[in-house]
C-alpha cells in the first residue's frame, strides 16, 4: 500500500467535481493535509453542503464556485479565480467529467462536442490559467484525472483521456524544473457515481476490476509530490496498460457498456 506524503499546509487546492467521487475523496485528503479548497461543481447546493461538512471535519477554509465547466461564461469564473494574484492556487485538480453510454454514432454531436469540451479543452484552459502563477511562484502542482481507458480503444471517451495524458507528459516534462508538477491519474473502474450517472449496468465489469476512490486518490496524491507524469493506481491495472500496448485492440478493448 502507498504511504501518503506529507505536503506544506497552508496553500489552497482548487478541485473541478469536487462534490462527488474522485472529486470529493480529493477533497478530503487534501483537506486532511491542511490544504484549504476551492470546490467548484454545477449544484450550488450540494456545494454549500459539501463545503460545510469539509470545514466541520478538517477545519480548513472551504470557498464554493458554482460553474458548468462545459461552458465557457463557467470556465471563465475558474479562470477568473486561477489567476488571481491576491489568492493563490497551489494544487489544481481537473477532476471535473462525464461519461457517454451509446457508441459514436448513436451519440447527438452536440452531446460529443460538450464531452469533449469539458474533458480535453477545459482541462487545457485551466491548466494554461493556473501556470500562470505557479510559474511565477517557481512552485505548483497539476493532477489531470484521466483513466486507464486512455491506453485502450473505447470510442471518443478513450480518446478525449488519451489526450489528457500525452499533455500531462509534456507538461511534467517542461515544467518540472520550474517547480511545478504535472500529474494524469489514471484509475480503472472506481465505486463512483461516475457511471450510475450514466445509467451503465456495473454488472457487466467483473467484480476484480473495482477500485476504491481512496486509494485511487491516495496514490495520485504520492505520485504527484514525487513528479511521476502518470499515475496508474494498483498493480492489476498497471499490468493491464501494459499489455495493451502490445496485445490485439480486440483483446484489451474491455467489457461493453449496457444500460441498467
Amino acid at each position: 500500500m502507498t504511504e501518503p506524503v506529507a505536503t506544506p499546509a497552508f496553500t489552497t487546492a482548487l478541485i473541478t467535481g469536487g462534490t462527488a467521487g474522485i472529486g470529493a475523496e480529493f477533497a478530503r485528503q487534501l483537506a486532511a493535509q491542511g490544504h484549504s479548497l476551492v470546490l467548484v461543481a454545477r449544484d450550488a447546493a450540494r456545494l454549500k453542503a459539501t463545503a460545510e461538512e469539509l470545514e466541520k471535519r478538517y477545519g480548513v477554509g472551504v470557498e464554493v464556485l458554482a460553474a458548468d465547466l462545459a461552458d465557457d461564461a463557467g470556465v471563465a469564473v475558474v479562470v477568473a479565480r486561477l489567476t488571481d494574484p491576491v489568492r493563490p492556487v497551489e494544487i489544481l485538480v481537473n477532476n471535473a467529467g462525464t461519461g457517454l453510454l451509446h457508441s459514436f454514432e448513436e451519440n447527438d454531436i452536440a452531446e460529443e462536442t460538450r464531452h469533449l469540451k469539458l474533458h480535453v479543452e477545459t482541462a487545457m484552459q485551466l491548466t494554461h490559467a493556473a501556470l500562470q502563477g505557479m510559474l511565477s511562484r517557481h512552485s505548483g502542482r497539476i493532477i489531470n484525472v484521466a483513466s486507464v481507458a486512455a491506453f485502450l480503444p473505447r470510442g471518443s471517451y478513450s480518446a478525449a483521456k488519451a489526450w489528457l495524458v500525452s499533455f500531462s507528459r509534456w507538461a511534467n516534462l517542461a515544467y518540472a524544473k520550474q517547480g511545478v508538477q504535472v500529474t494524469a491519474v489514471c484509475p480503472g473502474f472506481t465505486h463512483t457515481e461516475f457511471h450510475d450517472r450514466m445509467g451503465m449496468d456495473k454488472t457487466v465489469t467483473p467484480r476484480w476490476m473495482w477500485l476504491q476512490a481512496d486509494r485511487v486518490v491516495r496514490e495520485g496524491l504520492a505520485d504527484n509530490e514525487r513528479g511521476k507524469a502518470v499515475s496508474i493506481p494498483t498493480k492489476r491495472y498497471k499490468v493491464l496498460t501494459t499489455a495493451a500496448r502490445i496485445l490485439p485492440d480486440r483483446l484489451v478493448a474491455g467489457p461493453p457498456r449496457r444500460a441498467k
